[in-house]
């Protein structure tokens, strides 16, 4: 290694030696909004469902019930929850998720042997919008069924231990292992056991979180009626109104009390009609203000999808690419373009939408930052495949698509709903800018490590095999409008040009990073008033740009193989980046604490 990389790497230990002593939490204005998942508590509303009562209803007269209802004329209606105005049907997914940890409640229907075996298990999903306003009207039918998601088996374990050991159960017929299966906890195990859990844990400090997340969700349950603000004002600079606190006698009153009666009898018909009427008597309540919200573009992202659809795309896209590679057939790679156009597509319509929705580029947390990774890395692998006429950058593009947006969509990142923005990031048009170059040097990062990954690949398996070209990497960079199958696609061939395709992409990577952090200290300068704060962010973030500066120095370096040093360092850079994305947000404190 030549002086130039040991300098650099000499400057890396001394920008993360006084990072610990001068990072910094963020001023005011620097965090995110609390989320505020009740908006009001139940000794402030009057319930416009009326009192609860006691019906009896198993569980397939449940599910045929929740079949025959059709709530969908309620979905797009407006309401004002968490700082926001959104629709019905959002704000019922998100109390679902919130409640239950998964996208939709169900219900298990257990069909046992003679001998007390279990013969059968049929699950039975339910629609958001029913589950939302089922807890409302019927909550007695969830106090002792699996409703409360807990994530954290050890708490699980804990509180249906209590609910054995409890004197009063005893002759309740309880199947331990079948409850442990469902990642859930009734709403009266919570209420009776989650506190003498907690006692005997409270050292543990996962235990606690759960514990905490466990009573919220609780809280939900009981008071999730105090959400339904949706009396929309005359301006969108007044407060929104809550359903209860319109008079007894008004149409939306009526038609909420007229559904209640028909759900609590079952009437489905009942209940639709009924629906309907709390629909259009709710729609012309001012309605200009709830217009100004978009309900109908709100109504488009929930069902489209597209970010889902997008990943299962871009995931044909790169296997159709990858067989072109390795079988040399041109209709293969022609496909596995086509669908990484198709993939794009719906990747950008859903970055739109939701951009449309929340009134700002969506790229303001950890969720809307990684479509957007994914997004731009896309357009430009998409863009130097056009360019550079080589299928390998279409590839890449598909694969950096296909995991990043898995990981946003599966893992539970922070902001995958749409919510209010920290109020420093509404101090500068710089900020869209500075962000959006910076993750798009990300996304070119992760490209490249994908590219590298190609080289490494093709590099040992070469190497293993005795120097005889693997079958993955034959005509891997067949150029897109040669038709010649003939042309000499060796190693060395596919080595050298997969080398030259990773420094294409590590050089724009590079340049486009080091554009990033400098806008970032401009807007640095207009936020902060301060340029440069040694904040963690800032300095990991010049830390990978040294990284990849590195990597272009070592290109001049006397080395036996600079293609597979470059490979290597690419990998390298590839986790630093991770950890300056994901690992600094997580676990250093900052002034970047909403990103």
């Amino acid at each position: 290694m030549n002086r130039f990389a040991i300098a650099c790497l000499s400057l890396i230990c001394l920008f993360l030696m006084p990072n610990l002593a001068l990072a910094q939490q963020g001023p005011d204005g620097n965090a995110h909004p609390e989320s505020q998942v009740i908006s009001r508590t139940a000794d402030e509303i009057v319930k416009p469902f009326g009192d609860p009562v006691l019906i009896d209803m198993t569980i397939q007269e449940k599910a045929a019930f929740a079949e025959a209802v059709d709530l969908s004329p309620l979905e797009t209606t407006t309401v004002f929850h968490n700082g926001r105005v959104k629709i019905l049907s959002t704000l019922a997914e998100e109390t679902v998720s919130q409640l239950t940890g998964k996208n939709r409640h169900f219900d298990l229907i257990v069909e046992a042997n003679p001998d007390g075996s279990t013969k059968s298990v049929e699950k039975i999903k339910y629609d958001p919008m029913f589950t939302f306003f089922d807890i409302m009207i019927d909550p007695i039918y969830y106090l002792d069924r699996p409703l409360l998601g807990v994530n954290y088996l050890p708490l699980r374990r804990a509180i249906l231990y209590e609910f054995q050991q409890d004197p009063r159960n005893a002759g309740v017929a309880f199947n331990l292992e079948g409850w442990l299966k469902t990642g859930m906890v009734s709403p009266r195990m919570a209420d009776l056991y989650a506190t003498p859990a907690f006692n005997k844990y409270s050292d543990s400090e996962p235990f606690r979180t759960a514990v905490g997340r466990l009573d919220r969700a609780r809280r939900l349950f009981l008071n999730s009626i105090g959400n339904l603000n949706t009396v929309a004002p005359e301006s969108a600079e007044q407060p929104w109104g809550y359903l209860g606190s319109l008079p007894a006698d008004s149409p939306a009153r009526v038609a909420a009390i007229d559904m209640a009666d028909a759900w609590r009898s079952a009437d489905a018909p009942g209940v639709n009609a009924a629906a309907q009427a709390l629909a259009d008597a709710l729609a012309q309540i001012n309605p200009e203000t709830q217009q100004a919200a978009s309900p109908s573009l709100e109504a488009l992202y929930n069902k489209a999808n597209a970010f889902e659809w997008g990943l299962w795309v871009y995931l044909c896209s790169l296997v159709a690419l990858i067989l072109a590679f390795g079988t040399g057939r041109k209709w293969l790679a022609m496909l596995g373009v086509v669908l990484l156009f198709i993939a794009i597509g719906f990747h950008g319509f859903g970055f739109t939408l939701r951009s449309l929705i929340a009134e700002r580029f969506a790229i303001q947390n950890q969720f809307e930052s990684m479509t957007g990774i994914s997004f731009f890395a896309a357009l430009v692998g998409a863009g130097l495949m056009l360019w550079k006429k080589q299928w390998l950058f279409g590839a890449a593009a598909a694969g950096t698509g296909f995991l990043i947006l898995i990981t946003a969509t599966t893992t539970g990142i922070p902001g995958e709903t749409i919510e209010r923005e920290a109020a420093i990031l509404n101090t500068s048009v710089l900020l869209k800018y500075h962000v959006t170059t910076v993750l798009t040097s990300y996304g070119l990062i992760t490209l490249g490590f994908i590219v590298s990954l190609f080289y490494l690949g093709t590099y040992y398996s070469a190497k293993f095999a005795k120097g005889e070209a693997p079958a993955l990497a034959t005509g891997a960079l067949s150029t897109i409008d040669d038709g010649s199958t003939e042309k000499s696609m060796g190693v060395q061939r596919t080595l050298k040009d997969l080398d030259t395709a990773t420094m294409t992409i590590l050089q724009l990577a590079f340049w486009t990073l080091g554009v990033g952090t400098l806008l970032g200290a401009w807007w640095a300068d207009h936020s902060w008033g301060r340029w440069w704060a040694f904040d963690p962010k800032e300095t990991w973030a010049l830390v990978t740009w040294i990284v990849y500066l590195i990597v272009i120095h070592v290109r001049f370096m006397n080395l036996k193989d600079r293609g597979l040093t470059t490979a290597w360092l690419s990998v390298a850079g590839f986790i630093v980046m991770l950890w300056t994305y994901f690992g600094v947000n997580l676990l250093l404190p900052g002034l970047h604490a909403y990103a």
